[in-house]
């Protein structure tokens, strides 16, 4: 107990300001010396101007290594060690480390994006190193400032820039690690903490590529529960759904929609995306309410929506509004924006049309733009990194 309440205090007192931050502050354990660390190493000596031996036509959602990664270290909440490059390889850890024993450990993912002009480019990494700070907060960690997430995101892409697809063909998804390494015995925050990053260059998330999506609704198991982790990108919110996910697989459909635990009675999202239902022209995705998780892909599609003149609700979205809905869609950093062709709930199925004239299909246009630069980017999204 006296171990547990020192790193608690410890936390009190780097977190308490979080909350009332700006988007610059937050946990101050990473040491200042990490930019110029990470500044001392020159990307082009780790990843040159070429492209890796890929068939970038075939690519899919897979772990495909890169060169490199990126790791720091802190213990006893305080100061990180200087970060760095190495080549992507095995980490050694305690068998007892609170990660592994715990589950104390969150993750994000970012993609890097090539234009037509050859620059590198990604999107919104600020918004991912402030999921990550509030995710912290919930887990008892020490987290990174925004700047010096997004810092280390930008030198892993540059170090691994040969990996990044040409324009069109795929990204560089990037995933960022928070995870309590040190060893730990009774029930507690962990003594030691890594900051990890490594990427994969990847294509379409779901198999059937840009075909619609064919969704069941689970009403055994449960995504999360209100009071729990799932309005954080925690990693115990994801070994869960295996079970629902597989047996769904097995019977042919895309991925799983889970329902709120509480009544069964409206949606919450699925495995590793958001939901969104459009009927008469209106919007409609399930409200944040701490079981769901707020991804970074749906903030910037409501925001686009509401650009382009579509009425957007975020609100409680009942199962039943699925059986009349005119069009369904799914989003996420992995899946873009995926359209919905058929939803089983109940042993009932309903089938949705698929045409050129789908809000999905233009939001994702206009998502899409923004990443090439053909459209433009009115908030600042785009971060280039070279």
């Amino acid at each position: 107990m006296i171990q547990r309440s020192a790193c608690l205090r410890g936390l009190l007192t780097k977190h308490s300001t979080f909350l009332s931050s700006t988007p610059k502050a937050g946990a101050t354990c990473f040491a200042t010396q990490a930019t110029a660390a990470l500044n001392s190493c020159d990307p082009s000596t780790y990843s040159g101007d070429e492209y890796a031996d890929v068939d970038w036509n075939n690519l899919g959602f897979g772990l495909m290594p890169s060169d490199y990664m990126y790791t720091m270290k802190c213990s006893d909440y305080e100061n990180f060690e200087q970060g760095k490059l190495s080549r992507y390889g095995n980490i050694e850890m305690s068998p007892s480390a609170g990660v592994l024993n715990y589950g104390q450990g969150l993750f994000e993912g970012i993609k890097a994006y090539r234009r037509d002009n050859g620059g590198l480019f990604l999107f919104r990494p600020e918004q991912n190193a402030m999921r990550m700070q509030i995710g912290a907060e919930r887990m008892c960690m020490p987290a990174p400032s925004v700047e010096q997430f997004v810092d280390a995101v930008k030198h892993t892409a540059l170090a691994n820039r040969r990996w990044i697809p040409p324009p069109g063909k795929g990204s560089l998804y990037i995933r960022p690690l928070l995870i309590g390494s040190g060893p730990i015995l009774g029930l507690g925050p962990a003594p030691e903490y890594t900051f990890l990053i490594y990427a994969s260059p990847v294509g379409n998330y779901f198999k059937e590529g840009t075909a619609p999506l064919n969704l069941y609704v689970e009403d055994e198991f449960f995504r999360s529960s209100h009071g729990g982790v799932g309005g954080v990108k925690s990693i115990t919110n994801y070994a869960p759904v295996l079970k629902a996910q597989g047996r769904a697989r097995s019977r042919g459909f895309s991925d799983v929609l889970y329902l709120n635990s509480v009544d069964k009675r409206n949606l919450e999202e699925a495995s590793s995306c958001n939901i969104f239902i459009v009927k008469d022209g209106v919007i409609s995705t399930p409200k944040p309410n701490g079981s769901i998780l707020e991804g970074i892909t749906r903030k910037s599609i409501i925001d686009i929506a509401r650009d382009l003149g579509y009425q957007v609700e975020e609100r409680s979205v009942p199962v039943d509004d699925l059986m009349d809905a005119d069009e369904v869609f799914c989003s996420g950093t992995a899946v873009g924006v995926a359209p919905v062709g058929s939803i089983t709930y109940q042993n009932k199925s309903v089938q949705y049309k698929m045409d050129a004239e789908l809000v999905s299909r233009r939001l994702y246009s206009t998502l899409t733009g923004i990443y090439r630069g053909a459209v433009e980017d009115k908030w600042g999204w785009v971060v280039e990194i070279d």
